[in-house]
């Protein structure tokens, strides 16, 4: 680590992590290319680039930017926003395993968004308002019924009520596709896996505005959650107000998931990998939340370039889960060891 100082100011440089910042973030981008290029009609990655820097035939011009890059847009978005949702997540509780999958904000978003599909009959617009409402709905349960006076929220009781709050939301969601008509229940169940799958600027474009309030919010408050982690009696010794910022982080990180949520479905374990699979990279302990944010985004646009070439069409969120699922069997085991 590096400290440089100008004037009166000075900035921490860690090379290390810029450097992990610059390697996943050159993944993501070519990920991104790749899957741009893919489909029945194959474009280089060449020609991807000129026609992003406005070069190019006009037919390749229109597969591009209207028919493909909204999908690897919307899915570099929302692997940003479950990055770095899962980082403050992970560090507000302390705990690994605290990730908005676990903890029942994913599931709630899922909730609400198959009400409007199964029961209220909604359009895109009206999933989406759902799916957002539902993760802030389950969010401020849980959150209250894990406050206690005096002592706050404690980030061991969040994640317990957090994860009985998703197997209740997990139960109602079965619920509800076993009670759905054939038509209507198919698509609750391929809209519950999370996919890229059609996406198009009207969902790419409310993302980016979402992230564009909700990422600087979160960086901004990078510094005290990092305090936070020393636990509340030293944060508050070093002037933390740390019952505020872990609200304000809360609501930050809600409404990343339930933008991503909104844009591309529930996608699985992103949240969860990508902030263990930055501090194994950059080796800094505490709070990494824009290398998390750029590792979220790498993992998902590289699960969809896989999910593209694999000989069975199958949604983003099926190959995340798989590898997701077995991720956490070696997290879980490892902790076990230790």
């Amino acid at each position: 680590m590096r400290v440089v100082r100008a004037g009166g100011m000075s900035l921490r440089w860690e090379p290390r992590t810029a450097a992990v910042c610059g390697v996943v973030a050159a993944v993501a981008v070519c990920a991104a290319v790749l899957v741009v290029g893919s489909g029945e009609f194959p474009i280089a990655p060449p020609d991807v680039v000129r026609v992003l820097l406005g070069e190019g035939d006009r037919a390749t011009a229109f597969i591009v930017t209207t028919l493909r890059l909204p999908r690897a847009v919307t899915g570099l978005l929302a692997g940003l926003a479950l990055g770095l949702a899962g980082a403050v997540f992970q560090s507000i509780s302390r705990n690994p395993l605290g990730s908005p999958d676990l903890i029942g904000f994913t599931t709630g978003s899922a909730t609400g968004a198959l009400l409007q599909i199964l029961v209220f009959g909604g359009g895109a617009f009206a999933i989406a308002a759902s799916s957002v409402a539902g993760a802030v709905l389950t969010a401020l349960a849980v959150y209250l019924a894990a406050y206690r006076r005096g002592t706050g929220v404690h980030g061991m009781r969040l994640v317990l009520i957090g994860v009985a709050a998703a197997a209740m939301l997990e139960a109602l969601n079965s619920y509800l596709i076993t009670r759905a008509e054939l038509r209507e229940a198919y698509e609750a169940a391929f809209w519950l896996t999370g996919s890229l799958n059609g996406r198009d600027w009207d969902q790419a474009v409310p993302l980016a505005l979402a992230l564009a309030v909700l990422v600087p919010a979160a960086l901004l408050l990078a510094r005290p959650l990092g305090m936070g982690e020393l636990g509340d009696d030293a944060a508050r010794a070093l002037g933390v107000p740390v019952q505020r910022t872990r609200a304000l982080l809360t609501v930050a990180g809600v409404g990343l998931v339930a933008a991503a949520t909104a844009a591309a479905g529930p996608v699985p374990f992103v949240a969860l990998a990508a902030p263990q699979l930055t501090r194994r990279l950059t080796r800094r302990p505490g709070a990494q939340l824009l290398p998390a944010a750029l590792t979220g985004a790498a993992l998902l646009a590289s699960a969809d370039l896989v999910a593209l070439h694999l000989p069975v069409a199958v949604p983003v969120g099926v190959v995340t889960g798989v590898l997701g699922g077995g991720y956490l069997a070696w997290l879980l085991a490892s902790a076990g060891r230790r």
